[in-house]
């Protein structure tokens, strides 16, 4: 896939459920919502979303599947979260169990999806507008960290949020506030610009996931939360089983990234 991010979401979607791609999604499918995903069994479900209505910044819920059924037809046509996603993470008990490309072994009639919208949603509008994003200049994973930010609790889920940083010419941050804030369903304005230490990050250069990336002189550090918050949440929870994306790689759905409401009209 040498010009992925001219290829529609279906076709992506199409290629990651052949395996042929089980790489990052930063960039692919401009225009069209990404989405964090939290898979776990319905006795927590109504716990979790109580959370993440009561953290919207970190947890933006953008569709709910059907107990039991893998399809999501509110994000678009024939999605399956067991194949649809490049790369998994699947949680027992409060551990990492394994990092899959495929979880219909794992799939089971009490299962619920719980989709989250994603930064990378807002990236092609910071670009369009002429606002760098390192990260896919790169060609690497956003930087992220774990943070000083306690979390709203509910039940048994509750923590501290994660945040992702991009460098933002001085002269813009104010224009790439306006922009993201356009995105309420993708993480919406930026929680916080500058000294990384007030967040508790001690050092920009060893993000907690993925890559670093170069804050070069006449840049500011700006900070969005991110949806692997919800990944630490669910960890600290230790429930019996959970499964995620992996960091970075994403859902791409059918719904357009402006939309008001994340729901898929064919």
């Amino acid at each position: 896939m040498n010009t992925q991010s001219q290829i529609d979401a279906a076709t992506i979607r199409a290629d990651i459920r052949a395996g042929a791609h089980t790489g990052h999604t930063a960039g692919l499918a401009p225009g069209k919502l990404q989405c964090n995903l939290a898979i776990l069994p319905e006795r927590y479900a109504l716990d979790f979303l109580r959370f993440c209505q009561r953290n919207p910044k970190p947890c933006p819920v953008v569709g709910v599947s059907e107990t039991g059924d893998p399809m999501m037809p509110t994000l678009g046509r024939n999605i399956d979260i067991r194949t649809d996603v490049p790369k998994y993470r699947v949680f027992r008990d409060g551990g990492l169990f394994s990092e899959v490309t495929d979880i219909s072994d794992l799939w089971s009639d009490d299962l619920v999806t719980v989709a989250l919208g994603c930064s990378f949603t807002f990236e092609n509008a910071l670009q369009r507008y002429g606002i760098p994003v390192r990260h896919l200049d790169d060609n690497v994973l956003v930087p992220m960290f774990r943070t000083n930010i306690p979390l709203v609790p509910a039940g048994p889920f509750h923590g501290h949020m994660v945040v992702t940083m991009r460098p933002i010419p001085e002269a813009m941050v104010s224009r790439a506030h306006e922009i993201s804030g356009r995105y309420p369903q993708a993480h919406g304005a930026p929680i916080a610009t500058g000294d990384p230490a007030a967040l508790g990050i001690q050092d920009l250069g060893q993000p907690d996931y993925g890559d670093p990336v170069e804050v070069r002189d006449g840049e500011v550090p700006v900070y969005w939360a991110c949806g692997v918050t919800p990944q630490n949440v669910l960890l600290d929870a230790q429930l019996p089983i959970c499964i995620t994306h992996s960091p970075g790689h994403m859902l791409i759905s059918d719904v357009a990234e402006d939309a008001e409401t994340p729901i898929y009209h064919p």
